[in-house]
C-alpha cells in the first residue's frame, strides 16, 4: 500500500463526508439567513424564532438525505473491502 493509495482513500472519504455535511447544513443555513433577515426587518429578537425553523429544516434534511448518506458510506466501505486484496499488494 503506497502513500498515493492512502491519500486517494483519504481524499475519497473526506469528499463523502463533505457532501453529506453540505447536504445537511446548507438548507439550515438558508432558512437561518431568511429568518435573520425577517428578524432584522421586523426588529423581533426572539431566540426561539431563529432556532425552531432551523431545527425543523435540519431534521427534514436528515430525513430526505439520510438514505443517500447511508448508501454513500456503505458504497465507500464496500469498495474498500472489495479492494483489500489489491491494496495489500
Amino acid at each position: 500500500m503506497t502513500d498515493a493509495i492512502v491519500g486517494d482513500i483519504f481524499s475519497n472519504a473526506l469528499y463523502i463526508v463533505l457532501m453529506i455535511v453540505v447536504a445537511m447544513i446548507i438548507p439550515s443555513l438558508v432558512i437561518g439567513l431568511a429568518v435573520s433577515t425577517f428578524q432584522a426587518a421586523t426588529q423581533i429578537n426572539e431566540q426561539t424564532l431563529s432556532f425552531l425553523p432551523r431545527l425543523v429544516v435540519t431534521l427534514l434534511a436528515i430525513l430526505m438525505f439520510g438514505p443517500w448518506a447511508v448508501n454513500a458510506v456503505l458504497d465507500f466501505t464496500r469498495d474498500i473491502y472489495m479492494n483489500i486484496p489489491f491494496l495489500i499488494g
